[in-house]
C-alpha cells in the first residue's frame, strides 16, 4: 500500500516536471524574440522616434483604422453570432464555415481576394469606379481589410459567450416580459459581455498589427495607409531605431489589453 502511494506521489512530481518543462519551453520560444526588441530599444531614441513624422503618422493612421474597424465588426459580428447560436436555418453549417474562413486564410490571399473584388477592374471594383469611388490606396480601404481578416475573433467570441449562457435563465425572464429585445438588452448581452468583450479586444489587437492583407488591397502610402506595421517593414531597411520603437508600442499595447481583460474577467469570476 506505502510503495503504491510512493510510486503514484513519483509519478505524479515526474508528470509536472515534464508538464512544466514543456509550458517553460514554449514561453521561452515565444518571449526571448520578444524580449530581444525590449534590448535593443534605447530609452532616449524612442522618445526621439515618438517626434517623428513618419512613426506619428503611423501610430495615427493604426489605432484610428483599427478603431474603426473594430465598431464595424461589433456592428456586423456581435447580432450574426447571436444568429448562429440561437437560431436553425437551411445553410447554417455553409454559412458559419464560411465566415470562418478569413481565421485560416493567409492575409495575402486575403488581400488579393478583396483588390480582385474591390479593385477598379475587379468584379465590384468596376462598377465603384464608375461612381468615382477608388478604393485601392484609400484609408478605406485599409479599414476594410482590417475587418476582413480580424472581425472574426468578435465572431466566434461572441458565439461561444452566447452559446454558453444557461437557458434556464432566458426561460425565466420571459416569465417577467414577452419582449425579445428587452431580454437581450437586459439578460442575454450582459451574460455574455466578457466573452463579447475578449473578442472586441482580439479584434482591436489584430486590426493593429494587420500587414498582408492591407499591404496587397490598400498600398503602403506614407500619412494615408501606412499603419505600424507596414512603417515597421518600411523602416527595416532606413531606420531600425523607428522600427523598433514601433515595435515596442505594438507589443506593449497587445499585451497591455490583454492584461487587463484578463484582470478584470479574473475579478468578476471572483466576485461571483
Amino acid at each position: 500500500m506505502m510503495s503504491q502511494k510512493i510510486s503514484d506521489h513519483f509519478s505524479n512530481v515526474t508528470s509536472n516536471i515534464f508538464l512544466i518543462s514543456i509550458c517553460l519551453l514554449l514561453c521561452g520560444f515565444i518571449a526571448i524574440p520578444l524580449l530581444s526588441i525590449f534590448l535593443n530599444v534605447d530609452i532616449p531614441q524612442v522618445k526621439k522616434q515618438l517626434s517623428n513624422p513618419e512613426v506619428v503618422s503611423a501610430l495615427i493612421t493604426g489605432l484610428v483604422t483599427a478603431l474603426v474597424s473594430t465598431i464595424i465588426s461589433m456592428i456586423f459580428a456581435i447580432p450574426t453570432a447571436y444568429l448562429l447560436a440561437n437560431r436553425k436555418f437551411p445553410g447554417k453549417t455553409i454559412i458559419d464555415t464560411l465566415l470562418d474562413i478569413p481565421m485560416v486564410l493567409p492575409p495575402a490571399v486575403a488581400g488579393l481576394a478583396l483588390l480582385l473584388a474591390f479593385a477598379p477592374r475587379g468584379i465590384l471594383g468596376s462598377k465603384l469606379s464608375q461612381l468615382g469611388i477608388i478604393l485601392p490606396g484609400s484609408m478605406l480601404a485599409v479599414i476594410m481589410a482590417q475587418t476582413f481578416v480580424a472581425s472574426v475573433f468578435t465572431l466566434r467570441s461572441s458565439r461561444m459567450a452566447f452559446e454558453h449562457i444557461d437557458k434556464r435563465l432566458i426561460d425565466n425572464a420571459k416569465l417577467f416580459t414577452n419582449s425579445k429585445l428587452r431580454i437581450l438588452l437586459t439578460v442575454t448581452l450582459p451574460l455574455a459581455k466578457n466573452g463579447i468583450i475578449y473578442g472586441v479586444l482580439m479584434t482591436w489587437a489584430r486590426s493593429m498589427g494587420e500587414f498582408g492583407a492591407t499591404i496587397l488591397f490598400a498600398g503602403n502610402l506614407p500619412g494615408v495607409t501606412q499603419t505600424m506595421p507596414l512603417a515597421i517593414y518600411t523602416l527595416m531597411s532606413e531606420d531600425i531605431f523607428a522600427s523598433n520603437t514601433l515595435s515596442v508600442i505594438l507589443i506593449t499595447v497587445s499585451f497591455t489589453v490583454l492584461i487587463i481583460f484578463k484582470s478584470f474577467n479574473r475579478g468578476e469570476v471572483m466576485e461571483s
